[in-house]
């Protein structure tokens, strides 16, 4: 499903010592659940975007479904990203749109009929535990509401992978507890998940790799 070969990532002003990804190679099956440790800037963050080419890799290959990710064009990627769920640290929801309405979002941009788009999103809602809440504001959900919402955004499109980027972080231990197993049960129907954590107890029985200063341990 996913393989790295040999992936360098360099951004301006950077040097070889300070590569933000150095020499990576790795593999993961589909319908596995992978979790990337290791410590702040250790390049778990750079990873997740060059699988979902948001950045594209300074040299070797970045292969998603043997399609080499790094040299596709601009305007193909959208179509691409159709079968990833993504779910940032910062969550990039809409504060002046409610719950429902952030998770139409993507389903509206890709032209879904009205009436199985709301299907779909109540349907995601309810997974996360938030079908009560869909015309909730996100200024009134708690941090661990708002990241289950950034989460039913990602999934409601039914991708084949999701990819999280530190979705616990910032959370009580309950909460980050409860968000965690969100995810074990996507995988459990077949999602492959990719979790790039400090926090890797909270996945166990995960497949895991660790980065130290972009280099894999």
């Amino acid at each position: 499903m996913i393989r790295f070969e040999h992936v360098f990532k360099r951004y301006p002003g950077s040097t070889p010592a300070t590569d933000a990804l150095a020499d990576v190679s790795f593999e993961s099956a589909a319908g596995e659940m992978l979790v990337v440790g290791g410590h702040s800037g250790a390049g778990k963050s750079t990873l997740l975007k060059l699988i979902s080419a948001i950045e594209r890799p300074s040299g070797g290959t970045v292969l998603v479904n043997n399609q080499n990710v790094g040299a596709l064009a601009q305007r193909a990627i959208p179509y691409m990203r159709r079968n990833i769920g993504l779910v940032f640290q910062d969550q990039k929801l809409l504060y002046d749109r409610s719950a429902f309405d952030n998770v139409m979002l993507p389903l509206a941009i890709s032209g879904f009929p009205p009436k199985e788009a709301g299907r779909r999103v109540r349907a995601a809602l309810d997974k996360v535990g938030l079908g009560n809440r869909e015309k909730a504001m996100p200024i009134a959900l708690s941090g661990g509401e708002q990241q289950r919402l950034a989460i039913a955004r990602a999934v409601v499109g039914r991708p084949g992978l999701l990819l999280a980027d530190e979705p616990t972080a910032h959370l009580d231990p309950g909460t980050a507890h409860d968000v965690a197993e969100i995810f074990r049960d996507f995988h459990q129907v077949g999602v492959t998940v990719i979790v790039a954590t400090y926090d890797t107890q909270l996945f166990p029985g995960a497949r895991r790799i660790t980065l130290d200063h972009g280099r894999l341990q």
